[in-house]
């Protein structure tokens, strides 16, 4: 398959990509070159190979959920503007 400028005018404008014309020509060689890739693909022979398996078919290790402070309080807080004990304190903004 072979490209030609209008039509990567049309995927240029499809994109919605600004093309000029002096660019026109370059954007047209290496499209043409990545679907000769593309093609080539195509003739590979894969009888006989498994697919591989991606990360959606793997299990993922899990670890136990508990809940925790992280226990630093204090530095956690050291630069709150106003504290009450182990808490944030804001100002009201609901009346």
């Amino acid at each position: 398959m072979s490209l030609d400028a209008a039509t990567v005018r049309r995927i240029a404008r499809l994109a919605r990509i600004r093309v000029d014309d002096t660019e026109v020509e370059t954007l047209k060689s290496e499209l043409n070159a990545i679907l000769g890739y593309v093609e080539q693909l195509g003739e590979v022979n894969v009888d006989g190979i498994e697919p591989l398996s991606g990360g959606a078919q793997m299990a993922l290790r899990q670890r136990e959920d508990y809940v925790t402070d992280g226990e630093i309080a204090e530095k956690v807080l050291a630069n709150a503007p106003d504290r009450e004990q182990n808490f944030f304190a804001v100002p009201k903004v609901v009346e």
